[in-house]
């Protein structure tokens, strides 16, 4: 059975996965824009857009193009490499982006699997809740987004199948594409992100084995769309009122979801002018190795996790995998975790910073209940979420619904 993976970066969410198949005997490539990229088990392959986009193209289709362009970029690699032997049974692609626009066209008698993220409506939940209190939104905006999804409806209109990580990303596509999306989230590797008793967080570049009480954050950037500036103005309140706590806040000082700032502005930047910190005890790592983020986890005495109502983070699910205490914001994304049968997080209005540390406090003063609620999070993923069942879930449903095929075979 052979498989190409497709996706921009690498490995994404894919290549973890894509070794599990080669280790069942599956013949697995995975095509990228990454260069130098390399996983044992996996044939991967660059390819490369011939051209950025049109000059002054109309700005509501710019990224359609792109996404043209990328499409055009993989098949044409691939037409080559069809002579080296890739023909796949399965090609399965992150929508959105373009790579797998036009697999079906290279490989007419492949099985292609899309894998959707997210639907872009005006009335979006992740823009309802961010507009609140703002200026309302012109009719441009609406427009541009709208046509966002141009490429992506091209793939749920030829996929042959898809794949939605949850039922509320899963929710904000078209009724109409409903029957044909899969919920199978990608997996939380539970045997590395688990909890360690007792961990201190020593990294090489911080030292913090001695702190009474620390607070942990994870983002890749540092946007109002994973409640980062009202993160800052909680934390104002809870290190005044805790001499004793730390805060870490792992990520970097950029824009990953929502618009761009004006050149050298940033949100760190602004909420470091507008809040008043003991900057010894407010600590900024950068992006982290795999291993320093999972001891940040393990050490964590209470993690913040703030968002819009958007595509959920696997920071999140990771932290919750580590036995983390977690206050969440109290959206839809976070309530597909927040436990049926026992809490698992402590849910808040992130947009209420008095809220938020309140939560913080109530945590870091109630340990048994951070315990409980810790080890009821972990006991959720590893319910529902672990990587291994997962895969072994995901690698049947290829077999059978994609390919029609006995999953003995």
């Amino acid at each position: 059975m052979q498989i190409l993976f497709l996706h921009d970066n690498f490995p994404a969410q894919f290549g973890v996965f894509g070794q599990y198949l080669a280790r069942k005997g599956w013949d697995v490539w995975y095509g990228t824009q990454r260069k130098n990229s390399s996983l044992t088990g996996l044939k991967v392959f660059n390819y490369a857009p011939h051209r950025e986009i049109t000059e002054k193209i109309h700005p509501y289709i710019g990224g359609f193009e792109k996404s043209v362009i990328n499409g055009q970029a993989l098949a044409r690699t691939a037409l080559k490499l069809k002579d080296k032997g890739l023909s796949p049974d399965i090609v399965m692609a992150h929508s959105g982006w373009g790579p797998g626009l036009y697999a079906k066209d290279v490989w007419p008698n492949t099985k292609y699997v899309g894998y959707f993220e997210w639907y872009y409506t005006s009335d979006a939940p992740d823009i309802v809740f961010l507009q609140s209190g703002e200026k309302p939104r012109g009719i441009d905006d609406d427009l541009r987004t709208r046509t966002r999804n141009a490429s992506i409806l091209v793939d749920l209109a030829g996929c042959d199948a898809a794949l939605c990580p949850t039922e509320f990303q899963k929710s904000q596509f078209p009724e109409c594409f409903a029957s044909k999306i899969t919920v199978m989230h990608d997996g939380i590797d539970t045997e590395t992100y688990k909890p360690a008793p007792g961990a201190r967080l020593k990294l090489d570049s911080l030292d913090l084995s001695g702190a009474e009480e620390l607070i942990t954050y994870v983002g890749r950037g540092m946007e109002p769309y994973r409640g980062f500036p009202e993160l800052m103005r909680a934390l104002e309140i809870v290190l005044k009122e805790r001499p004793k706590a730390h805060a870490v806040i792992v990520g970097e000082d950029r824009v990953a979801y929502g618009k761009k700032l004006p050149e050298g502005e940033s949100y760190k930047k602004q909420m470091l002018e507008e809040c008043d910190f003991d900057m010894s005890r407010l600590h900024f790592t950068g992006l982290l190795p795999r291993a320093d983020y999972l001891k940040v986890l393990q050490a964590s005495d209470v993690h913040v996790y703030l968002t819009a109502p958007f595509v959920l983070s696997w920071s999140m699910m990771e932290a919750m995998s580590a036995g983390c205490a977690i206050v969440a914001s109290d959206v839809a994304s976070v309530h597909e975790m927040a436990g049926r049968d026992a809490p698992t997080v402590q849910c808040v209005d992130h947009r209420d910073r008095k809220a938020v540390a309140a939560a913080i406090g109530d945590l870091l003063d109630d340990r048994s209940k951070a315990e409980k609620l810790g080890a009821a999070a972990r006991q959720f993923i590893l319910d529902g979420y672990a990587m291994q069942d997962i895969y072994a879930r995901k690698e049947t449903w290829l077999r059978t619904d994609v390919l029609g095929r006995d999953p003995a075979c």
